[in-house]
């Protein structure tokens, strides 16, 4: 993985730390909205150390697309792009 790896880790461990939250307020019966809120909060945190995975990924991967060996990785970008988009 060509990703900053402390930025991507940083991002995970603050979403383990979200649902480790949200088990809790799950656990308390706390009000369903808050509950939603911050299932939206985690998704954003993952979505964007997604975003920063596949930035690093088409950023190293540009040279071998130009070459013209590329095809796999240009297959490999739009089935993730596909699953993003569902």
């Amino acid at each position: 993985m060509k990703a900053d790896k402390t930025k991507i880790n940083r991002l995970l461990k603050t979403a383990r730390g979200q649902i480790d939250g949200l088990l809790k307020m799950v656990e308390e019966d706390r009000y369903c909205i808050d509950i939603s809120v911050q299932l939206f909060a985690v998704q954003a945190v993952l979505r964007s150390a997604n975003r920063e995975v596949l930035h690093a990924h088409l950023e190293t991967c540009v040279a071998d697309v130009l070459s013209g060996e590329g095809r796999q990785t240009l297959k490999e970008i739009t089935d993730i792009i596909d699953k993003l988009s569902k």
